[in-house]
């Protein structure tokens, strides 16, 4: 028997907006627009170097160990210094011209429109997303997110970041809701599952990467203990069975359980 939700939280990037496809392209066009791509070599690996310090980066900044403009400055020179090709003061420029370029990039996530316009009308739908109030905004805009929603929290605006537990306090205050009656659907591990589960709200952890590690590509109950492959689970809060965790590897999965 399916459970009754009347309210559905979702994670914003890389679950309904191709964080992952969009950043590539604003990136090049960012280094195109200010003439220095034809310096840094092979653009899919300086990508490649770039995603994996900017996610670094993002947990220092969640953790309060750098300021907003020494994250978002400091990763463009730090990439161009990783890469050999040092450019000081340039860091600036490109937080510029990638701020403006990302939420021009509209690519969503594989199912994202198909399974909002089910939905829509079906539940009270809000967003919960890290990031800047600008950027963040911007993206619902641009990419036609926001006919969806009826509540959209940004971490910025509120003061604090996934999973502290102070902003899913604010959403469920925002919307007069009980735990037991919200979903939250995200495909980051340690912000959006753990952050729910920490206030008894059920999660869906949403993530493709993770479907050949099983055998069908159905939806799983997470249990405690579980491991995939190199994949972390440890829930960091006691597991009191008062939220549940479902693993889905497409978001046309959703309509399954909704």
């Amino acid at each position: 028997m399916k459970k009754k939700y009347s309210y559905l939280f979702f994670d914003l990037d890389n679950t309904l907006w191709d964080y992952d496809a969009n950043s590539y392209e604003a990136l090049k066009k960012v280094l195109e627009k200010l003439d220095i791509i034809k310096y840094v070599g092979n653009y899919s690996q300086l990508y490649s170097v770039y995603h994996s310090m900017n996610e670094q980066l993002w947990i220092q900044y969640r953790e309060n160990k750098i300021t907003k403009e020494e994250m978002r400055v400091g990763r463009f020179e730090m990439l161009l210094e990783a890469n050999g090709t040092p450019m000081k003061g340039i860091g600036e420029a490109m937080n510029e011209a990638y701020l403006k370029e990302m939420p021009l990039q509209s690519k969503l996530v594989d199912g994202a429109r198909e399974v909002l316009d089910y939905l829509q009308g079906k539940y009270c739908m809000a967003i919960i997303t890290n990031g800047f109030i600008e950027l963040q905004s911007g993206k619902i805009e641009e990419s036609g997110l926001k006919k969806y929603f009826e509540k959209v929290f940004i971490s910025e605006s509120i003061g604090t970041q996934k999973p502290d537990s102070l902003i899913f306090e604010h959403a469920i205050q925002s919307i007069n809701a009980s735990e037991d009656s919200i979903l939250m659907i995200g495909d980051s591990w340690e912000t959006d599952v753990k952050g729910a589960m920490k206030m008894g709200i059920d999660q869906i952890f949403y993530k493709p990467t993770l479907q050949g590690e099983f055998s069908e590509s159905k939806i799983i109950e997470f249990q405690p203990g579980m491991s995939f492959g190199s994949f972390e689970t440890n829930t960091g809060c006691h597991f009191d069975k008062k939220s549940s965790t479902r693993i889905i590897f497409h978001l046309k999965q959703l309509i399954e359980i909704l």
